[in-house]
């Protein structure tokens, strides 16, 4: 087939370099891209990647350490991945965003198993007082969808997204209890080319003197097997010391298969790894024969409104940004944005026409993710559906995000801007000792300019609801109008303006604002110089937070 200019535009002079970027997650060494794999797109996944592997934050030149590329295609990279929303600088770091969770979204709601159970392992972990999870199948891993977490001092780490190796969970005995020959094969290479486990970054590595395997895997088959008699697998403290788990297969009604894993987490000081069995396990049976019959009895999925003029847009700003916008990269990452609720599997010309790309354009984007494990085709190869590994392209750091930490650099920003100090709040209850049983509020993040005098309240300070102008807009009680002020009511001086942050459902959980002394702004400079950025700063909250808590939960504190 003919090179696509608009995707080649950006291709290097040879291969070696997007040899070197192609690192597949969980998998030893490296696999040449075939031909007419798009190269800009392999550099811009591993640069996500290799966010993704640090916890979601690295410099440039640390990027361009790990994924091996030249500094300027690093940049380049970046910038168009900032001006997608994906990354975000912060200082001389580059931050992934919210916005990047888009992709893992795609793929959870095109698995649509997430929007069927996770009330269900919702409910189950606040009735055991443990940890539940769902995992699917990847490869000869297996990687979470689904988290209820408990808040303890010893709490689970793993995250929406993390890969695990199948044999050091109890989820993996049951996938690889359907295990082809092949599957046995690519496993035991893996563990001989990766004794210790550095392809999975989410796990602590095993420790062998000797360099071998650990002493798991000849029993890795046994307990696979073992697995498929009885319906149930464990993991006694294979993962790490102390941690114990059991897991019961969630069933595809239709074909019989293993469709996801649930999975109860303990550890040992509450639970061995027999007591979690014994106790748990017939409770874990029965929310799962629930989940089975949701999934029977769940109507067929009506495919939302596809996105609609991505490459248009994409266009658009390569003629803006010119040589710094990696034009086919953009494009190639909305590919992955056409799948979706009731769009799990869909043909190149259902995709070309989803993202108004080309279809030479789109069908090479297709053959690149096919090569990154990122997508996977029919038998027929006439559909192409997004594997569980797209989560693994900046979720999991951000799976855990509070909204806080969500709302801090929009708060930066906005401190910035006008040139005042910015604070979030969220409605607490009263004191228990306190005389007067007023509402209150505490402050849960902020970001303070330069000036000789500005407000000086700490997260954390509690202050009554109705004295100030973040209280005001938290209130039941308060106005129907889109803001609330307080005029030195506080303290003498100190004005202020606030608007509220709505979830999903629309209901206000917090509020931001702006402070000011009142010899700087009067009441109408506050609405009519303030009031527009800081509400646009609540509608950029407000998407990011929608977007992250699709499929996570997003604490307000």
């Amino acid at each position: 087939m003919p090179a696509n200019t608009a995707l080649d535009a950006d291709a290097p002079r040879g291969t070696a370099e997007a040899a070197g970027a192609a690192r597949t997650e969980g998998a030893a060494g490296t696999a040449e891209p075939p031909a007419e794999a798009v190269t800009p797109l392999i550099r811009g996944i591993a640069v996500l990647r290799e966010l993704t592997e640090a916890g979601g934050t690295l410099s440039p030149s640390a990027l361009e350490r790990a994924t091996g590329l030249a500094r300027s295609t690093v940049d380049r990279i970046t910038a168009t991945l900032e001006h997608m929303g994906y990354v975000r600088p912060d200082g001389r770091e580059v931050v992934l965003a919210p916005p990047v969770m888009e992709l893992g979204n795609a793929y959870l709601a095109a698995l649509h198993l997430p929007a069927l159970l996770d009330a269900r392992a919702d409910a189950l972990a606040d009735e055991l007082d443990e940890s539940v999870s769902l995992a699917v199948a990847d490869g000869d891993g297996i990687r979470f969808i689904h988290q209820a977490t408990r808040r303890r001092a010893m709490s689970l780490s793993f995250r929406i997204g993390d890969l695990l190796p199948a044999e050091r969970t109890a989820p993996g005995p049951l996938f690889a209890a359907d295990w082809t020959e092949a599957d046995w094969t690519r496993w035991r290479a893996r563990r001989a080319a990766d004794p210790e486990d550095t392809g999975f970054p989410a796990v602590p590595r095993t420790r062998h003197e000797s360099g071998a395997a650990s002493d798991t895997d000849g029993d890795f088959p046994h307990r696979s097997a073992q697995a498929a008699t009885d319906g149930y697998a464990l993991d006694d403290q294979l993962i790490e010391p102390g941690l114990v788990a059991v897991s019961v297969p969630v069933r595809d009604p239709a074909t019989g298969r293993v469709a996801c894993a649930a999975n109860v987490v303990s550890h040992t000081s509450r639970h061995t790894a027999t007591g979690l069995r014994d106790t748990l396990l017939p409770r874990l049976r029965e929310a799962v024969t629930a989940m089975e019959t949701d999934l029977r009895d769940a109507p067929p999925t009506s495919p939302g409104p596809h996105p609609s003029g991505l490459a248009t847009w994409t266009t658009a700003s390569k003629t803006q940004l010119g040589r710094g916008f990696v034009e086919s990269l953009a494009r190639g990452l909305t590919v992955l944005t056409a799948f979706g609720e009731g769009r799990a599997h869909l043909t190149l010309a259902e995709l070309a026409k989803a993202t108004g790309l080309a279809r030479a354009t789109a069908r090479r984007a297709l053959i690149t993710y096919e090569h990154l494990g990122l997508m996977a085709t029919s038998p027929d190869r006439r559909t192409f559906t997004l594997t569980p590994r797209v989560l693994s392209l900046g979720f999991p750091p951000l799976s855990r995000t509070t909204l806080p930490q969500l709302a801090t650099w929009h708060l930066r920003a906005l401190a910035n801007q006008v040139g005042e100090s910015t604070a979030m709040a969220v409605l607490v209850p009263p004191e228990p000792s306190a005389s007067r049983r007023e509402p209150m509020i505490q402050l849960t993040a902020r970001a303070t300019t330069s000036r000789v005098l500005s407000p000086d309240i700490t997260v954390g300070t509690r202050l009554p609801a109705r004295a100030t102008s973040l209280g005001r807009a938290l209130l039941p009680s308060a106005p129907s109008h889109p803001y609330a002020l307080a005029d030195e009511e506080l303290e003498s001086g100190l004005r202020s303006i606030a608007v509220p942050i709505r979830d999903r459902t629309g209901q206000v959980i917090a509020a931001i604002n702006i402070s000011t002394h009142a010899a700087r702004r009067t009441l109408d400079d506050c609405v009519t110089h303030l009031l527009p950025a800081l509400t646009a700063t609540a509608t950029h909250i407000q998407t990011d937070l929608h977007t992250a808590s699709r499929f996570t939960h997003v604490p307000p504190t």
